[in-house]
């Protein structure tokens, strides 16, 4: 299949511009700059929020469009958040109207806010930071706009991300810059509360197996379903890459939007790993 990759040159963006080539399609990379994307893809530089009425044709006429395009992600409660939300929505409705059928957007846990326990696509949402309500509102604006012009729609929940750690400004990077500058101690909050944690490798993974289908659509949870304290994520990490550091516990406080343990229903994903997991065996 002809798909189309949006922040292909991004964090997670680029595992899943491989992924699918690994599987075998034709893709289209798109980015403002595609430095270190897989050299195998069709590369067009463009900025999406400069999208015009025929940028359907400009994209190449991709089957698929995967949008991971997204500015400031891990800095959740940046003004572009909600600044750029027409953007998003303007170049998805534009890429629909001009033909696209099959729509795959990046969606976050952060739609969902405070919350304890498993997260499914039937949970409500009470996003608690810039990020999470732009999301959330793309969201809903979304699925109202593809059921009304027939469009599959497939939301990919993300959770907590790690590996290839030097790109994903995560605490797993600052612990490797805090190894780079020689330090030996790291302030950190209590580490009590339990992420659904899920390697970028993975993630994309499944990015990937859901876009390629269309029997199971709507929100899909992208993550591992088994809930981690950070504390343990964390001193695992440590001792994975030999870093001479110590957790400063209690330093900081916990995030006024963190929940003390969420983790994603992996119901939906599962059916979908298991059944591309059967066609590559077939």
């Amino acid at each position: 299949m002809k798909i189309l990759v949006t922040g292909a040159n991004g964090y997670i963006g680029r595992h899943v511009v491989s992924e699918l080539l690994n599987m075998g399609h034709n893709v289209i990379a798109c980015d403002l700059h595609l430095d270190n994307v897989d050299e195998r893809v069709e590369k067009i530089e463009a900025n999406l929020f400069e999208a015009t009425e025929n940028i359907y044709e400009i994209m190449n006429n991709p089957e698929i469009c995967i949008h991971l395009a997204w500015r400031d992600g891990f800095v959740h409660n940046s003004l572009n958040h909600i600044g750029d939300l027409s953007a998003h929505f303007k170049f998805l409705t534009s890429m629909i109207n001009g033909g696209l059928k099959h729509l795959v957007v990046m969606g976050t846990m952060h739609e969902v806010g405070y919350h304890e326990g498993a997260i499914d696509e039937n949970t409500p949402c009470n996003p608690l930071s810039m990020y999470g309500i732009a999301k959330d509102t793309l969201r809903r604006a979304m699925l109202q706009y593809c059921k009304e012009k027939s469009c599959i729609l497939q939301w990919c929940r993300a959770y907590y991300i790690l590996g290839d750690d030097k790109n994903n400004h995560s605490i797993f990077t600052k612990l490797l810059e805090a190894k780079e500058a020689g330090k030996n101690k790291f302030p950190f909050t209590t580490g009590k509360a339990k992420y659904d944690f899920i390697c970028v490798d993975e993630l994309a993974h499944q990015i990937a197996c859901v876009a390629v289908q269309k029997e199971i659509n709507g929100i899909i949870n992208c993550c591992s379903g088994k809930p981690i304290s950070i504390a343990e994520r964390v001193e695992q990490f440590i001792s994975e890459h030999k870093l001479n550091i110590k957790l400063e516990y209690g330093v900081y406080p916990e995030r006024v939007y963190d929940s003390p343990c969420l983790y994603g229903d992996t119901k939906k994903i599962n059916t979908i790993l298991k059944k591309h997991k059967f066609i590559l065996d077939e």
